[in-house]
């Protein structure tokens, strides 16, 4: 099973993906996770992926694409995956088509999650993280019994660049922009599927599950 997700940045992308990728047993790609390693690992896709992130800009398409087909390219995703964070915009959409037609696979479903603005900038502006050990936390939904500090290592937790409010609205701004023409897009192949996801975790997931179980 091949699927796609898609979403503003705080529609809970990660949350759904880890459980779709636990219930139905594939591999999850996140372009974030891999950026965020190449950063931390100092590559040279890494020092420049931060230059854009950090102006609160998304990573060009070249390199997205180059690094997307270079994943697919592995075996362990010949059987199947799920895409969170990717494509981005039309022309990803498309690229993503003709690297699976190479390898002769297709997209089955495409789903897209659909949060308010207001809340998105909750769940964003919230998130704190501990730089020591990775911890993460939520000032309102998942604070840290110690305040500032990480439950785990007592270090000072830190509140990412591209989570002040500031850069959200701007994110979002760019996400509106290129979503409508994937949202056709994938409508037009008849493979995509809006869920409302205003409610709570579980319930987004069975309503996932329904229809995934009827590919």
């Amino acid at each position: 099973m091949k699927i796609v997700l898609l979403g503003a940045p705080g529609a809970g992308k990660g949350t759904q993906a880890k459980l779709i990728c636990e219930y139905f047993n594939i591999p999850h790609i996140s372009t974030g996770d891999i950026f965020r390693a190449q950063i931390k690992e100092k590559t040279a896709l890494g020092i420049k992926a931060k230059e854009f992130i950090e102006s609160g800009n998304l990573v060009p398409d070249d390199i997205t694409v180059s690094i997307i087909k270079e994943t697919l390219n592995q075996k362990q995703y010949n059987d199947g995956f799920l895409l969170d964070g990717f494509p981005r915009n039309i022309y990803q959409a498309k690229k993503l088509d003709l690297i699976l037609v190479e390898k002769r696979q297709f997209i089955d479903k495409v789903f897209l999650i659909d949060v308010s603005k207001n809340i998105i900038l909750e769940r964003i502006a919230g998130r704190r993280f501990c730089g020591q050990c990775g911890a993460s936390y939520h000032i309102k939904f998942n604070p840290s019994k110690y305040g500032d500090k990480c439950e785990v290592c007592g270090s000072i937790l830190m509140h990412r660049y591209d989570d002040k409010e500031n850069i959200v609205l701007d994110r979002l701004e760019i996400y509106n922009k290129s979503i409508q023409p994937i949202v056709s897009y994938y409508k037009q192949l008849g493979i995509l599927q809006t869920i409302q996801g205003n409610a709570d975790a579980k319930d987004i997931f069975y309503n996932i599950c329904s229809f995934l179980k009827a590919v």
